[in-house]
């Protein structure tokens, strides 16, 4: 076997590893261990612990170039577990960082460059997303919400919202479980007209401008429309991405600091004031369980230092009568093999073997209903994982916010607040040139 000659890695990526000391690593195999990665199927010989080593010895080229730090979904579990508290997932997102954009796999940077040209992902125009808006809310407000509109470019709202393109452009009816809460609440809130995706590609391609500007928009936004407080994104990625970028700009900038309240936070905060209502027969008959995101727990403890485990099972115990937790959980779980971006990634198959200990997770749970607070989970879930493991994926997927609309009791608006809404939405359309007897 050739001796292997260690090689001297350029000043930049030097001095960017420098700040974990790859020395400290004992080779314990402890990353490697408790990482879904390992044994993939067309990975063989690679995993956590040889690219740390790889990289030590400066062989940053063949790590680049591989796709290891593309199906590595950024779980954290071997940064949790580290001994020596190495940072392994920013280190394998700066490798994502230094690949050429123009070699990027799948969609994920062109999404990038539709949002940094468009303001979202799939580079929905501007006319299409605000009629959509409006036409899909006058549809709720016949259904079951009189008076409903959604509000945009509301100035003085308390809550800022961001859709995610992927249910603007296709998973509209996905939209209504906020929007019923919304109403229940009587939320004084709004979405914005420009730069409303939720979703940070950026964060998934180790572009770090796109992260930040990102962040800065929404940082702009809350100014602009002197809004109290935003709504941090649903998708693991995208509330961690931002919290990423709103940090950097808030460093450089001390007033670019804005308010912002988790998903978790706002539903618990609704329900413990008793401003919605809600009715556990509903979800009779059924045992749900709890899928802890790694972006939002585990991630978000260990870079910020407060991870959400507690609050999501007190809101779901809320809704439902029958609740069991998954195995392990907590800052234990697995990743459901969606996150880094492997959902939109051309990596289905290590993403469905990625996700091969969630899928025996819920089946030994007994569960019949899986809740999840990230959109990227809910595909994985619902959709990915079924395919892969269709002898055993028998269970629902439902999002937290989704569970809390389906148990709302509805209170019925005054037929004066019913009355000043729908002038409030007539003024509102007019204003932003909506014509819903419009055919699109």
């Amino acid at each position: 076997m050739e001796a292997l000659t260690p090689r001297k890695l350029r000043d930049d990526v030097r001095q960017y590893l420098n700040q974990f000391d790859l020395n400290l690593c004992l080779t314990c195999g402890t990353c490697s261990n408790g990482c879904p990665i390992t044994g993939t199927p067309g990975l063989e010989g690679w995993d956590t612990r040889k690219v740390i080593r790889m990289l030590a010895m400066g062989l940053l080229e063949e790590v680049v170039d591989s796709k290891f730090p593309w199906v590595c979904t950024g779980c954290g579990r071997c940064a949790h577990a580290c001994p020596m508290g190495i940072d392994i997932v920013a280190i394998l997102g700066h490798m994502k960082h230094l690949r050429p954009r123009d070699q990027v796999p799948g969609i994920v940077h062109k999404g990038v460059e539709n949002v940094l040209a468009t303001g979202n992902n799939m580079a929905i125009p501007k006319e299409d997303y605000l009629f959509l808006m409006a036409d899909l809310g006058a549809e709720l407000a016949e259904e079951e919400c009189p008076g409903f509109y959604v509000p945009v470019d509301k100035p003085g709202a308390d809550i800022l919202f961001f859709p995610n393109s992927k249910e603007v452009f296709a998973d509209n009816e996905d939209m209504k479980w906020w929007w019923k809460i919304f109403y229940a609440a009587r939320e004084n809130w709004t979405i914005p007209s420009e730069n409303w995706e939720a979703v940070d590609w950026g964060l998934f391609t180790g572009n770090y401008e796109a992260t930040k500007i990102l962040a800065k928009r929404k940082i702009d936004l809350m100014k602009q429309l002197g809004i109290k407080r935003m709504i941090m994104p649903d998708c693991g990625g995208g509330s961690y991405g931002c919290r990423k970028g709103m940090k950097v700009c808030s460093l450089e900038d001390p007033t670019n600091r804005v308010d912002y309240i988790y998903l978790y936070d706002y539903l618990k905060e609704i329900i413990e004031t008793g401003r919605i209502r809600l009715d556990k027969t509903r979800n009779a008959g059924k045992v749900f369980t709890w899928h802890d995101s790694c972006k939002h727990g585990r991630e978000l403890e260990r870079n910020f230092g407060k991870g959400y485990y507690e609050e999501p099972r007190w809101i779901i115990q809320q809704c439902v009568d029958q609740f069991v937790d998954m195995e392990p959980n907590r800052s234990g779980n697995y990743c459901c093999g969606a996150g880094g971006g492997m959902w939109p990634l051309p990596f289905e198959e290590e993403s469905a073997y990625h996700g091969r200990h969630k899928v025996r997770q819920i089946k030994n749970s007994g569960a019949h209903v899986v809740v999840v607070g990230c959109s990227n989970c809910h595909d994985q879930m619902m959709k990915r994982l079924p395919k892969f493991y269709p002898e055993d994926c028998h269970y629902e997927v439902k999002y937290i916010w989704e569970l809390v609309a389906d148990t709302l009791v509805l209170e019925p608006w005054s037929d004066e607040e019913v009355a000043r809404a729908e002038e409030e939405a007539k003024a509102q359309w007019e204003r932003l040139g909506v014509d819903l007897d419009m055919e699109y």
